[in-house]
């Protein structure tokens, strides 16, 4: 029984994540959006069932590296590519029919896992009965590792930034409950959701432009007809204020949501004031000013700058290394680049919570002044 699917680009729309690993965008979604629309148009399919397809593909993989010959290899790096296209179609299968559950993004979870320290292990393996060099021993065991930390990492990192940004909205809405301020936004919220800004021309106008602006302390950004600023200090006011638009709309919704008809007349006015943006990020964009550039470039191709993350390592692993049969070469540089990121990561981190505890400073300091 068909189902009313919309078209391609609607599918392409509703499945593809804004942001993805170029890996994904380059080399998977061309194949895995059109199947997905085929899948959810002429099956019943379920994307549970997608998931259960694309472990059985991983160990089928497996059991082809585990032969360590070059032409097992060849066929094992075919086989879990077609897994991994696998795994990105439930999810894609998931948000095009609504069937997405709790449980199944556990599933995946878990079964990606799996996969990865099974094929690691055979992989290696294979190459160790087929070459009796013991290296491969340590390279299984650091594939393993590799894999688990970025996964935890993330989750991690995750969580402290879902908390600095959880503490910032609470402080914001008991000011804006007490005197009635303007709504919040995030700088990098902003920065996602309008990919268009061209940032290269905004700083070569700002270079032929006098602009004014004045930054309040602990990464919040105000505009203010005050003193000259740089050409990049510019540039990324002005990317502010084309993201602001994009979402200004959609934050003015919010506020009148939350503020009920018991305040319509204070929710008139949050519509009329600019959304507050606090910058959680700013140290580190000053420090790399070329990121914003390089970031708003990636965001136009839907690609995520973090450029070497768990999916380019399994790719390079399995697939790169078989196809060339330089496993070990490949191992090694794919975890080297892996392990960068990964403290680049840290890295922005630690310089955001600065940030978050400078913003939080300067919220004490204006309850103490209002206070006075």
């Amino acid at each position: 029984m068909r189902r009313d699917i919309p078209p391609l680009a609607e599918v392409r729309r509703i499945t593809e994540k804004k942001r993805d690993a170029w890996w994904t965008v380059l080399l998977v979604d061309p194949v895995a959006t059109p199947l997905v629309r085929l899948t959810a148009k002429y099956t019943r399919i379920t994307p549970n069932q997608i998931t259960w397809g694309a472990f059985l593909l991983g160990l089928v993989s497996a059991a082809f590296f585990a032969f360590g010959d070059w032409r097992w290899l060849i066929a094992g790096a075919f086989v879990y590519h077609l897994s991994f296209i696998l795994d990105c179609m439930d999810g894609k299968v998931a948000r095009l029919t609504g069937q997405g559950s709790v449980f199944g993004a556990w599933l995946d979870f878990v079964f990606d896992r799996i996969r990865v320290a099974v094929c690691g292990v055979a992989l290696m393996a294979g190459q160790y009965d087929r070459t009796g060099e013991t290296i491969y021993i340590w390279l299984a065991a650091a594939v393993v590792f590799l894999d688990t930390l970025r996964y935890i990492n993330g989750l991690e990192i995750f969580k402290i930034r879902h908390t600095m940004r959880k503490q910032i909205k609470a402080r914001v809405r008991a000011a804006r409950r007490a005197e009635n301020s303007a709504e919040l936004a995030f700088m990098e919220d902003l920065l996602r959701n309008n990919p268009e800004a061209d940032i290269e021309q905004d700083i070569r106008q700002a270079a032929t432009a006098t602009a004014t602006m004045t930054a309040t302390p602990a990464g919040v950004a105000e505009v203010t007809d005050l003193a000259p600023v740089t050409a990049a200090e510019t540039a990324q006011a002005q990317t502010q204020a084309h993201a602001q638009t994009h979402v200004q709309t959609h934050v003015q919704a919010e506020a009148e949501v939350e503020a009920g008809s018991e305040a319509e007349a204070g929710a008139e006015a949050q519509r009329k004031a600019p959304a507050r943006v606090i910058d959680l990020h700013q140290e580190f964009r000053h420090r790399f000013p070329v990121y914003l550039r390089a970031r708003s470039f990636f965001l136009r191709h839907r690609i995520r700058t973090h450029l070497v993350s768990g999916i380019e390592f399994q790719m390079g692993v399995f697939i790169l290394g078989p196809l060339f049969d330089s496993v070990i070469k490949a191992t090694i540089v794919s975890g080297a680049l892996l392990l960068v990121f990964e403290l680049a990561i840290i890295y922005k981190l630690l310089l955001s919570t600065r940030d978050f505890t400078r913003t939080i400073d300067s919220f004490e300091r204006e309850e103490v002044a209002t206070a006075a």
